[in-house]
């Protein structure tokens, strides 16, 4: 298959992959839909160079850094499971203008909190709208895209995430100079707005048209991504798995308990938990604390986390652009390897006595861990619980498998500071290497490929992989 910026225009190379409004409506919806991801990544990013400061003002220790910053995931996996069954409920665009709405109000709130109870309330809340759209964005994104993009169109919302955490760096290393912790929170305000505002010229995607019964709407969506000829076909093939699903007569969490769902289910939330096990933000949250335990300045540490921005942002999108030809096995596999081994290599470099030459170690080795994480591993996950679960299910399914990943960041979260006290750096990111390795037989014995097929075909072929039968046709 051809590959070229042209091929967002329609489902294959040739006639519809240079239709140039198919193109810029594609492209146009992964902008908007996209900054839920942006949003997901400033949030969670900004916290790192605002804490530094928090401490003073409020007084932290290291278990109230771990709450005020683990209260954002916890109201984050809530937001997930609330995000999986709004997103089937009211729709995946509705369910985006829900949480754009809280993420207006969230980053207010948080920035103009006076105490530490209200702050934590107010992180919370706008967890449940970073939740929402970590669930509701990829989605979205995955059942609007043509087969042969698909996995290069979701994977531009990693691409949003770290993209917004790099905003966020930036933007703290700005204010540090002025201590203005309080614009660093409150200015996710501005991407919320233009979110909200921007869903607005959306619509729904074909897929959840076709579940409530709005075929017409469903063609007309299909006609601005698809070659006209193509539309009849595509139809069908939505419409026949929705008529499989119906065939089954039971509510989505009873189908659930379908053994080949069920088994879907418990490799996604193992995914799920296999993406935060691996340590990614303990650096993203404390990127600046782990520098500053080196001898790095405040200000300094604050300013060279940006280099993790960076490479994050350039490491997802080579990763981007590897997926659909490599696969999401091998990405997963190879990123989880590359893991490891720089793990092991931060665990020794905090062994090392504190000079300036082992705070620049410490920074390269964290950044060369971040490429592996961002460009495999947090690219590959995210695209695969947007693929793997059947339609009927598939928001409630993902919506529970990114509960457990948000679960575990919470713990991660919440423990990472206490760890540093208790144990030290060295011995911490050696546990995270050891994760590493459980994570890499995991993936190896467990995770799907899902390169190249329709999500209705795909979905045939998660049957006969688990030993069901294949869907009547």
């Amino acid at each position: 298959m051809a590959a070229s910026t042209e091929q967002l225009a329609g489902p294959r190379p040739g006639e519809g992959a240079r239709d140039g409004r198919a193109r810029r409506f594609i492209v146009g919806i992964a902008a908007v839909a996209a900054l839920g991801g942006a949003l997901f990544g400033y949030d969670t990013g900004v916290i790192s160079g605002a804490l530094p400061f928090m401490e003073g003002h409020f007084g932290l220790t290291s278990l109230g850094e771990g709450v005020i910053t683990s209260a954002l995931l916890i109201g984050a996996a809530f937001g997930s499971l609330l995000g999986g069954r709004m997103s089937d409920a009211l729709g995946r665009r509705n369910s985006l203008l829900w949480a754009g709405a809280v993420f207006i109000g969230g980053a207010l709130a948080v920035a103009l909190s006076p105490t530490v109870a209200v702050m934590t309330v107010a992180r919370f809340v706008l967890g449940l709208a970073v939740g929402s759209a970590s669930v509701i964005t990829p989605l979205y994104l995955s059942e609007i895209a043509p087969p042969h993009i698909r996995g290069r169109l979701v994977s531009f919302n990693s691409l949003m995430i770290v993209s917004g955490q790099l905003l966020a760096y930036l933007l703290n290393a700005f204010l540090a100079q002025w201590a203005a912790w309080r614009w660093m929170l409150g200015l996710a305000a501005l991407p919320a707005v233009a979110l909200f505002v921007g869903l607005f010229f959306l619509p729904d995607t074909p897929r959840w048209y076709i579940s409530q019964g709005r075929r017409d709407e469903a063609a007309g969506v299909l006609r601005r991504t698809l070659p006209a000829g193509d539309v009849p076909a595509e139809l069908a093939r939505i419409d026949q798995a929705r008529s499989m699903e119906a065939d089954v007569r039971r509510g989505a969490w009873q189908e659930l308990r379908t053994p080949w769902v069920r088994r879907l289910l418990l490799v996604g939330t193992g995914l799920a938990a296999v993406q935060q096990i691996t340590g990614v933000n303990a650096v993203v949250y404390f990127a600046p604390k782990i520098l500053a335990s080196t001898g790095l300045g405040t200000g300094a540490s604050i300013t060279a986390t940006i280099a993790v921005g960076v490479i994050s942002v350039l490491a997802t999108a080579i990763g981007m652009s590897l997926i659909d030809r490599v696969g999401r096995r091998p990405l997963l596999i190879t990123g989880l390897a590359g893991m490891t081994g720089s793990l092991a290599l931060l665990g020794a470099a905090f062994q090392l006595p504190h000079s300036p030459a082992v705070s620049v170690l410490v920074l390269g080795l964290m950044v060369l861990y971040m490429a592996f994480m961002q460009g495999t591993l947090n690219t590959g996950v995210w695209l695969l619980l947007a693929e793997m679960f059947p339609l009927r299910v598939r928001g409630l399914a993902m919506g529970t498998a990114v509960f457990m990943m948000w679960l575990v960041n919470f713990a991660v979260a919440l423990v990472f500071p206490l760890l540093l006290d208790a144990v030290g750096a060295g011995p911490t990111f050696w546990l995270f290497g050891g994760a590493c390795v459980l994570s890499l037989e995991f993936c190896r014995r467990y995770a799907p490929e899902t390169k190249g097929l329709a999500l209705e075909d795909l979905e045939d072929e998660l049957r006969r992989a688990a030993g069901a039968a294949p869907a009547e046709t």
